[in-house]
């Protein structure tokens, strides 16, 4: 990588591409080059925040501006397939999850950035909360001793609005794929990424059980993770759950020496709290304000222009995306 700033382009630039543009933008380490969205008022959005960038039509056009890193805000079915392109003209990925649909996917994208020697990251925003950046550092110290359970809660009031998320085969799944892959992410994040054993799952739609590889995507599930090392993971997740709130959302892990927890507050999608336990008192590790949106995109964008290339850890990625299969029955 050359000491000028690394040039950029964006697909997809609806919602989250719009925050993730910003704030790439706001870090100051890359230049917004180009920009790919067919919605032409989302389009004209973006381009406020990055008026010097070039809107284009397609990912073609895009890859033929001279690009050192794509970002990638489109439907899940297409992810896998983008990225691979991008990364094959030599191009770094950051990608939105699930970085495919399955684990043969997630595992074609991953060979693709080792073959060609590029930065691939996926938005796995969570990662990087304070609250869970704290967690881990006690899991990993070995503060809460020996970890043997881990709670898992992602519940929704309410579905995505674009019709592709419910056709299994451009979302590989409903919510177990669209939040479920977080919090599978963070337990397998926190622990270091154990040998996952077995893996189980129930899957629901309109309250009623779906049989394997239905027609529809789930909009409630639940599924048993169980570790080489004994640890037992539970999780569930949801759309459109009557909870009396907008959103229940938490991670906790529990230990031989005590336990700690992110839950949301209020129902907040954004505002989080960290807690650790010892027997029946609580300590605060991180409350907020806590502007954790955007910090994966940046992190990479930061990563990409001090030259870093090809990283080993997004071989992990994969291992979600098996654990994922294995709640689907695949």
């Amino acid at each position: 990588m050359s000491a000028r700033r690394p040039r950029l382009g964006f697909l997809g630039i609806g919602w989250i591409g719009r925050h993730r543009l910003q704030a790439i933008a706001e870090t100051g380490v890359a230049e917004i080059a180009a920009l790919a969205e067919p919605d032409p008022d989302m389009l004209e959005d973006a381009a406020q925040l990055a008026p010097g960038a070039r809107c284009v039509g397609s990912l073609e056009e895009l890859l033929a501006q001279e690009l050192d890193g794509l970002v990638i805000a489109t439907p899940s079915a297409l992810h896998a397939e983008q990225s691979i392109q991008a990364l094959r003209r030599g191009v770094a990925v950051f990608c939105q999850k699930p970085l495919g649909r399955t684990a043969p996917e997630v595992q074609a994208v991953v060979e693709a950035a080792r073959d060609a020697d590029r930065l691939l990251a996926v938005d796995l925003s969570y990662r990087f909360t304070e609250g869970m950046r704290r967690i881990r550092e006690l899991v990993r110290n070995g503060e809460l001793g020996r970890i043997h359970a881990v709670d898992l809660v992602f519940h929704n009031a309410y579905g995505p609005d674009k019709k592709w998320f419910y056709d299994p085969a451009q979302s590989g799944g409903g919510c177990v794929m669209d939040l479920g892959v977080h919090l599978v992410d963070l337990a397998l994040w926190t622990l270091g990424f154990p040998v996952v054993e077995r893996v189980s799952g129930t899957l629901f739609a309109g309250g009623e059980r779906l049989t394997a590889r239905p027609g529809r995507v789930e909009d409630y599930a639940t599924a048993q993770i169980d570790l080489q090392d004994g640890t037992a993971l539970r999780l569930a997740c949801s759309w459109r759950l009557q909870a009396g709130c907008d959103a229940m959302i938490s991670a906790a892990f529990y230990g031989t020496g005590g336990g700690a927890a992110l839950r949301n507050i209020d129902g907040s999608f954004y505002d989080f709290t960290a807690e650790r336990y010892r027997g029946t008192s609580r300590e605060a590790l991180a409350t907020p304000p806590d502007e954790w949106g955007g910090r994966a995109a940046a992190d990479w964008a930061r990563r990409l222009a001090e030259g870093q290339r090809y990283d080993p850890a997004v071989e992990r990625l994969t291992d979600v995306a098996r654990v994922l299969d294995g709640i689907y029955g695949r």
